[in-house]
């Protein structure tokens, strides 16, 4: 009595593990489903929202401050993403467009140095042009760092002497 109840528990569990994790009843997402009316694929509720939708919109909404690591940052994900087209000073002579791609406008145009800031952020989240979205590959923070980079590129080349504080301003006049 005492091998017969043991085995008939396992005889039991055993006779579980007969289904094929193959055939199961489900349905395929393009497949007509007699319980919904327009098939399996469904319009989210509304209001939903992704998992980390509402942290990434936090994120586009607030700003960083401007700070020599988050420049450096921009530095980074500059050369990471936007050099291959738009070349490591912003001229749109980047590595992709030597190889016959159209160039993208340069950094330096009038148009672009008087662009808000904001036009910079919404063209690296959405795309423009033959530029593509780069929001699932840029996180929020990362593009505003990409945006202070280009602004430091366009300073760059209309800045003058009086714009260096006087500190660094007496070390740049007594090089040769």
């Amino acid at each position: 009595m005492k091998v017969i109840v043991p085995l008939l528990l396992a005889a039991v569990t055993l006779a579980g593990c007969d289904q094929n994790m193959e055939v199961q009843p489900k349905y395929d997402a393009y497949a007509k489903a007699p319980l919904f009316r327009s098939g399996v694929l469904r319009d989210p509720p509304a209001g939903a929202m992704a998992r980390d939708a509402l942290e990434k919109n936090q994120d586009a909404a607030q700003r960083p401050a401007l700070t020599a690591a988050l420049l450096d940052r921009g530095h980074d994900r500059f050369a990471i993403y936007c050099s291959p087209c738009h070349g490591a000073g912003g001229d749109g002579n980047g590595r992709i467009v030597q190889r016959g791609m159209p160039s993208p406008t340069s950094y330096h145009d009038p148009r672009l140095v008087s662009a808000d800031d904001q036009h910079f952020f919404d063209v690296i989240t959405n795309g423009y042009g033959a530029m593509y979205s780069y929001a699932s590959r840029v996180a929020p923070r990362d593009r505003w760092a990409i945006v202070a980079y280009i602004r430091a590129l366009q300073l760059s080349r209309r800045a003058s002497l009086d714009d260096v504080p006087a500190a660094q301003r007496s070390r740049l006049e007594a090089m040769p």
